[in-house]
């Protein structure tokens, strides 16, 4: 199954989830109000379009994800990859790698990531 798009403003609220699972929807209402400004009503709707689309669980008033935090992320990934750098993970990592200036032991780990 591949994992649902994901948009920036459900992303915050998943990172708030995430973090608090399995959590009541009220009180992931609150957090969400105060971390995001976010009324109830909003919460209740991105909680509603997010389990339509199997992202998550609301199940007598508990809301549990059903998609990670790295599922998303590497769907995001492999999305961005595909349109900006045409699937080219060389020519990705080439730009990441003249945007950022890394350390020797950046570079050791990402040889070592690569050697795996």
């Amino acid at each position: 199954m591949d994992t649902p798009k994901i948009f920036e403003s459900e992303y915050r609220f998943c990172l708030i989830l995430w973090r608090h699972e399995p959590i009541n929807s009220t009180k992931l209402a609150r957090i969400c109000k105060e971390e995001l400004g976010w009324s109830r009503t909003t919460t209740y709707t991105v909680i509603r379009r997010l389990s339509d689309r199997g992202v998550v669980k609301n199940e007598n008033a508990v809301v549990t994800s059903l998609v990670s935090k790295e599922e998303v992320q590497a769907a995001e990934m492999d999305e961005m990859m595909e349109k900006t750098f045409e699937g080219s993970l060389p020519a990705f990592i080439a730009a990441f790698a003249r945007r950022q200036k890394l350390s020797d032991s950046e570079i050791e780990e990402i040889r070592r990531i690569i050697e795996k």
